[in-house]
C-alpha cells in the first residue's frame, strides 16, 4: 500500500493545474458526457460516471447497450494508460468525426490517444519495465516483479484523480452529499 500510496502523491504532484481545469470546464459545460476504456481502465471510468450521474450529469459509458450515439456538443472522456489501447483510440476517433469534443487522461501526451484529444491530463503511470527475460528465469534467480505489476499504478492513480475531479465538480456546482445521495441507486 506504502508504493501505491507514495505512488498517488507522485502523480498528484506531477499533475498540471491548467490541464485539471480545462477538464473540469469541459464536462461542466458539454451537454453529455460519454466515459471509455477497457478493463480495468474501463472500471475506473465507470465510477467516474456513477458520480457524475450522482451530480445530474447526463452520463453514459460507452460500450454499454442503452448508451445512445455522440453528437456535436457531447464530451467523450478516454483513460488509458497506455494512450494505445484500440477501443479507446478508436471511440476518440469516432468522437472526432461527429464533432465531439474528446478529453483524455494518458500517461503518454504523444499516444494515439493524446493525439485526438482537445484536452489531455497526463497521470503518471508504471515506470518500472520488466526485462525481456521469462518470468520463470527471473522467479529461479531470486528476481521479482513490481509489486503493482501491469497497469496498477495508472489506474489508482485515474481512480483517485477522476474521484477528486467529483470533489472540485461538487464545490463549482455547490452540490452536496445528500443531493448526490438522492441520486444513488436504492435497488
Amino acid at each position: 500500500m506504502e508504493t501505491i500510496i507514495r505512488h498517488a502523491k507522485r502523480a498528484s504532484d506531477s499533475l498540471d493545474e491548467k490541464q485539471v481545469d480545462e477538464l473540469i470546464e469541459l464536462v461542466t459545460n458539454s451537454k453529455r458526457v460519454f466515459v471509455v476504456g477497457a478493463g480495468r481502465s474501463g472500471l475506473v471510468v465507470k465510477s467516474f460516471a456513477m458520480r457524475l450521474m450522482h451530480l445530474n450529469f447526463d452520463v453514459h459509458v460507452i460500450g454499454e447497450t442503452v448508451t445512445p450515439g455522440m453528437v456535436k456538443g457531447d464530451l467523450l472522456l478516454a483513460v488509458s494508460g497506455s494512450g494505445e489501447t484500440t477501443f479507446a483510440v478508436n471511440t476518440a476517433e469516432a468522437a472526432k468525426e461527429v464533432g465531439a469534443k474528446v478529453a483524455a487522461v494518458t500517461s503518454y501526451a504523444n499516444s494515439s490517444l493524446g493525439k485526438f484529444a482537445d484536452t489531455l491530463v497526463i497521470l503518471p503511470g508504471r515506470v518500472e519495465v520488466s526485462d525481456e527475460r521469462s518470468y520463470l528465469d527471473r522467479q529461479i534467480s531470486g528476481e521479482y516483479e513490481s509489486l503493482t505489476p501491469m497497469g496498477t499504478l495508472f489506474e489508482v492513480g485515474a481512480m483517485v484523480f477522476l474521484d477528486s475531479v467529483i470533489a472540485c465538480l461538487m464545490k463549482k456546482l455547490g452540490a452536496k452529499e445528500e443531493d448526490m445521495r438522492a441520486r444513488h441507486a436504492t435497488v
